[in-house]
């Protein structure tokens, strides 16, 4: 099925609408420190601090590889999406962010926060 939007024939790797994937695991999980992270952290930059609209975000996440797009979770698709737009939207540096993550993971003896 095609729309106005995308030409015949294509689909972006997101757009998995009446593609059959078998059944949904509905069942609720305990979120880890890092999900509930990335998700106060975007709800900040959505709600009070503005930086951003849920839109942004998604558009961010669509646009990724299918290699990316797939291999990612969900929380990860998250904050890499909330990387690139703080850099769009100037906020934050790509430097500014490497360096940040640096000094986290030297303070954390070289093991990933």
């Amino acid at each position: 099925m095609t729309d106005k939007f995308s030409p015949a024939g294509t689909r972006g790797i997101h757009d998995v609408g009446g593609l059959d994937f078998g059944a949904i695991d509905r069942s609720e999980h305990p979120l880890t420190t890092f999900e509930r992270r990335v998700d106060a952290l975007t709800m900040l930059m959505i709600g009070p601090l503005g930086v951003f609209r849920a839109d942004a975000l998604r558009r961010a996440i669509e646009a990724y590889n299918e290699a990316d797009y797939v291999n990612l979770t969900y929380y990860e698709k998250w904050v890499r999406a909330l990387r690139i737009l703080l850099v769009e939207q100037g906020v934050l540096t790509d430097e500014q962010i490497d360096a940040r993550i640096a000094a986290l993971r030297e303070k954390a003896g070289g093991v990933q926060p």
